[in-house]
């Protein structure tokens, strides 16, 4: 069907032009398909639903709030609503752009902002506790290497699960991240000596994997997505972090950076962070550690005239 082969189309743009991910594509696919099935199921009463030839161009801004409310009914989160008007909005962008559509019906719907929370990150005491628990038994040293990259460098998880041995140098490693950016990291002595420590094990234990090796490997390469957040759930199992994930860790080395004086743009550089805007996040978080410990401390903070009021009666 046309609107089959232009999904297809506007998927693989999606993967080479834009660079995005493979669940990148894959969520918009969904996205799409899943809006086409509304439009087909909201055609109306007089219409012939098994023979209903869907047509894009016949979409407008009040099919797409319907779908938008539909899916608010039923209960999904607000970021969900956003990504799916967001695949929309792309979907005709694209047909726009290749000369297929004349209008965008999803651009100027708005749905309320979201309310951006604080990252969750971990306490440096307990990231301490975690990496000094590996025992030489390989699930442990593969835990232990993926939570030392991961605190160490600051990596995303899919910048993590694509690294190879070719990407590390002396003292630097080389770091693909999204759309295929790449950048270049220190990389400490203690870290370089880690990693080499690693290799050796990961080799002993599966000495015919080809070249180049990822550094975090299973019996055929490269771990999927779920593998590797299944082992930093694991490191993480015994920690206070709400979230026990890759990121996480992303977010404490972050936060770690900023709280110790590192310059704002040196993180955002990094972390990889196109705009200073998205760093700056772990700033607020700064002021909000910095915020409570004066409460706490300080004679004259609120909190502790509280306090000594209670005790006077």
């Amino acid at each position: 069907m046309y609107h089959s082969a232009l999904i297809s189309e506007f998927s693989d743009y999606l993967r080479t032009e834009l660079r995005g991910s493979e669940l990148t594509a894959e969520a918009y696919t969904r996205d799409l398909l899943q809006f086409m099935s509304y439009c087909v199921r909201e055609c109306g009463e007089d219409c012939d639903k098994e023979n209903f030839a869907f047509d894009p161009k016949e979409v407008t801004p009040r099919d797409v709030r319907s779908w938008i409310g539909s899916l608010a009914e039923d209960g999904e989160a607000p970021s969900t609503l956003r990504r799916k008007l967001q695949s929309l909005r792309a979907f005709y962008a694209y047909g726009m752009k290749t000369g297929k559509f004349n209008a965008n019906p999803a651009a100027d719907i708005t749905l309320p902002k979201k309310k951006r929370r604080l990252p969750n990150f971990i306490k440096d005491r307990e990231v301490e506790e975690v990496l000094e628990s590996h025992d030489g038994t390989f699930e442990s040293e593969r835990r232990h290497i993926t939570v030392e990259l991961l605190y160490t460098l600051g990596l995303r998880r899919a910048e993590l699960l694509a690294l190879t041995d070719s990407d590390i140098h002396s003292d630097t490693i080389r770091v693909t991240g999204k759309r295929a950016k790449t950048r270049i990291l220190p990389l400490p002595e203690k870290l370089a000596q880690e990693i080499a420590r690693w290799q050796k094990i990961r080799d002993d234990r599966y000495p015919a994997l080809p070249s180049p090796r990822h550094i975090i490997s299973g019996p055929h390469g490269e771990v999927s997505a779920s593998t590797l957040h299944k082992i930093v759930s694991e490191a993480l199992s015994g920690t206070s972090a709400g979230r026990k994930s890759p990121h996480t860790l992303r977010h404490t080395f972050a936060t770690t950076m900023i709280n110790n004086g590192a310059d704002l743009d040196a993180v955002r550089e990094m972390l990889g962070h196109e705009s200073l805007s998205t760093t700056q996040i772990y700033t607020h978080l700064s002021i909000n550690e910095l915020m409570a410990g004066y409460a706490k401390a300080h004679p004259r903070s609120s909190s502790r005239e509280l306090k000594g009021n209670q005790n006077k009666d």
